[in-house]
């Protein structure tokens, strides 16, 4: 079986970041890292893949809005040109959609479109060379439509190019089967956000703001979700990818402790 490379989310450290991108770097390197994956990465490539080079960390695998504009939070969303455009500066392989909101899980036709979407954009990413994907939270499992849930009636409607990036965590909100979904995904599923914590509810449809500390996700290994046996379900997975949305105590360590779980299981 194929082992996946070791990666984090460089949004689990942003709060650092933005203090000494540098230092942060710096650290992550440090702690045996390789690989990162990036995000807010468009309107800054050359900077940030110069930064990556200084440290030794390469990304592969990076998170980007594809197919939200309303998220854009009054901000212009780059075009999917400047997307991968800036995607190929940084030598990234494959590009996920973070995040479609709760709105568009509740409505087939609605969640046909998405789909559409993300199979068009997968088209024109190839003509850069790389991956188009999405990676998942908890809202698009909340609805049934035609019997199956909502991502699931989702994923039935992409092309088979379309890769699948599963966040244990979220997959794992309310009660889910994660493990029973990467079974069903099989090969599509070409990365894993290696995630740990209490089993919560979706918070993304209640109408509440979101706030990360509710989360209560602790390092990888030490919480409920069954990563032991997601990580046997998902042999195609190219990426396990350690992230927190939150983190109580000081993150580094919780990385740190992270990459000790995978690397138990042979992933560096």
């Amino acid at each position: 079986m194929p082992t996946p490379q070791l990666s984090v989310q460089l949004y689990s450290t942003r709060h650092a970041l933005e203090l000494d991108e540098d230092g942060t770097l710096a650290r992550l390197a440090a702690l045996g890292l390789r690989n990162v994956e990036v995000y807010g990465f468009v309107h800054r490539a050359a900077e940030l893949a110069e930064a990556l080079g200084r440290h030794g960390l390469t990304a592969r695998t990076g998170h980007a809005n594809l197919l939200s504009p309303e998220n854009g939070h009054g901000a212009p969303v780059p075009s999917l040109e400047e997307t991968f455009a800036a995607a190929g500066v940084l030598g990234l392989q494959t590009v996920f959609d973070p995040f479609v909101p709760a709105a568009r899980w509740a409505d087939g036709t609605e969640i046909a479109r998405t789909a559409a979407l993300l199979n068009a954009a997968a088209e024109r990413g190839a003509a850069h060379g790389l991956t188009v994907g999405y990676h998942n939270h908890s809202q698009e499992f909340v609805h049934t439509v035609d019997g199956v849930n909502a991502f699931d009636h989702f994923a039935d409607r992409l092309d088979p190019s379309v890769a699948l990036e599963i966040d244990l965590y979220w997959a794992s909100a309310g009660g889910n089967d994660a493990v029973a979904l990467l079974r069903r995904l099989g090969s599509r599923v070409r990365a894993l956000h290696i995630k740990d914590g209490a089993i919560i509810d979706d918070p993304f449809t209640s109408g509440a703001p979101f706030d990360p500390a509710d989360t209560r996700q602790v390092a990888a290994g030490r919480g409920e979700v069954p990563l032991d046996a997601a990580l046997d379900a998902a042999p195609d997975a190219e990426f396990a990818i350690l992230e927190f949305d939150h983190y109580d105590g000081d993150i580094f360590e919780g990385i740190e402790a992270g990459i000790a779980y995978l690397s138990g299981k042979g992933i560096v």
